[in-house]
C-alpha cells in the first residue's frame, strides 16, 4: 500500500528511530537459520539499569503438560498478603525472541502500584518449537498460577492474562483457551498490539516501510510459529485469534495498537467483534505510534499516553469485584 510513513509517523517517535539502534533493524531480513545468532547478539546486548525496586522476585519450574516443564518468574510485594490480584504476564519477539525469565521493570512498577502478583513465562520459541508449544507452554503456567492461589497469595478470580505483541497474541489466544478447557477463570485480558491474524492481507499489512515491523518479518513470524500448518485453512483459532468462530464468553479487553502498525486492522476488527459479542471493551489506536512504540521511545507524549491507558485499564481490572469485571 503506498503511504508516506515518514510524513505519518509521529515526529518524536521518527526522531528517536533515526538515532536508534532498532531503527535501522530489519527482521523481514532474518531466515530460521539465521535466528539463532540474532538472538545470540541480542542476549549480549548490555543489560539496560533497572529502576530501584522492593518487589521480589523468584524462579519457578511448573509442570507442563506436554514433555516440557517451562519456568515462570514469580514478582511479589516484600509483605506477604492474601489474595491479591495477579497479572499473567507473556512476552513479546514474533514467536521467535524474548525470554519471560528477565526482570521486567514494568513488573516491578505494577507489583509495587497495584499491590499484584505478576507472572512472567518462559515460553520456547519457534521455529525450534512452533505451535502449539509455546502456547502448551503459557497454559501450563497459568493453570499452575491458578492452582496455587493460596501459596502465592492470590485470588483465583482477579486473574489478568496481559501480553504485547506476539505475547499478546499468545494471551489472546489463551483466553480463548482457558474459556474454553473451564479450568481457570480469566478476569481480564490487556492486549498490546497482539499478532493474532496469520494471514497477513489487511490494509495494515500491506504499508510499505512500517520500521520495527514488517510485511516480511511478519510472515517469517507466523511461518515460524505455524511451522507445518503454515499457509493452510487449519489453523486453529488458538494459534491465531482472528479465525475463532465465535468470542462470546470471553473475558474484558483492552487493546492498543498504532496506526503504523500492521497490526492495526486484525486488531481492531477482533475488538469489534468482541464488541459486537457483548463484551467489554477499551480499544486505543494511537496516532502515528509505530509497532513497539511505547517501550522503544518511552518519553514521546503518544508512548506516554499510552503507558497511562494501560495503567489505568489495570487499575479498574485489578481492583474489581469478580462480579464487576465479567463481560
Amino acid at each position: 500500500m503506498t503511504m508516506d510513513v515518514a510524513t505519518c509517523l509521529d515526529p518524536e517517535i521518527a526522531a528517536a528511530l533515526s538515532v536508534s539502534p532498532m531503527g535501522s533493524i530489519d527482521f523481514g531480513t532474518f531466515t530460521p537459520e539465521s535466528l539463532p545468532a540474532m538472538r545470540a547478539a541480542m542476549a549480549d546486548m548490555p543489560a539496560v539499569e533497572l529502576p530501584p525496586t522492593t518487589t521480589v522476585s523468584r524462579e519457578v519450574v511448573v509442570p507442563g503438560a506436554t514433555g516440557h516443564d517451562p519456568t515462570v518468574r514469580i514478582y511479589s510485594p516484600p509483605t506477604a498478603g492474601t489474595r491479591r490480584p495477579c497479572v499473567y504476564w507473556i512476552h513479546g519477539g514474533g514467536y521467535m525472541f524474548g525470554s519471560g525469565l528477565t526482570i521486567d521493570a514494568r513488573l516491578n512498577r505494577w507489583v509495587e502500584e497495584f499491590d499484584c502478583v505478576a507472572v512472567s513465562t518462559d515460553y520456547r520459541l519457534a521455529p525450534e518449537a512452533p505451535y502449539p508449544e509455546p502456547l502448551d507452554d503459557c497454559y501450563a503456567g497459568l493453570l499452575w498460577t491458578a492452582q496455587q492461589a493460596t501459596e502465592l497469595g492470590i485470588d483465583p478470580d482477579r486473574i489478568v492474562v496481559a501480553g504485547a505483541s506476539a505475547g499478546g497474541g499468545l494471551a489472546a489466544g489463551l483466553a480463548l483457551l482457558a474459556r474454553d478447557r473451564g479450568e481457570v477463570h480469566l478476569a481480564f485480558q490487556l492486549l498490546i498490539y497482539p499478532m493474532i491474524d496469520d494471514r497477513n492481507v489487511t490494509p495494515s499489512t500491506q504499508i510499505d516501510g512500517l520500521p520495527i515491523w514488517s510485511r516480511t518479518a511478519n510472515d517469517l513470524g507466523w511461518r515460524c510459529y505455524l511451522g507445518e500448518l503454515a499457509g493452510s485453512d487449519d489453523i486453529p483459532a488458538y494459534a491465531a485469534p482472528t479465525r475463532a468462530e465465535s468470542v462470546a464468553g470471553l473475558p474484558p479487553a483492552w487493546i492498543g495498537v498504532g496506526s503504523l502498525d500492521p497490526f492495526r486492522d486484525e486488531d481492531v476488527e477482533y475488538a469489534s467483534r468482541m464488541l459486537a459479542a457483548g463484551i467489554t471493551v477499551e480499544l486505543h489506536v494511537y496516532p502515528g505510534a509505530c509497532h513497539g512504540f511505547e517501550m522503544i521511545v518511552p518519553t514521546a507524549g503518544v508512548s506516554i499516553a499510552c503507558q497511562r491507558d494501560i495503567t489505568e485499564a489495570l487499575r479498574r481490572a485489578l481492583s474489581a469485584t469478580p462480579a464487576a469485571v465479567t463481560g
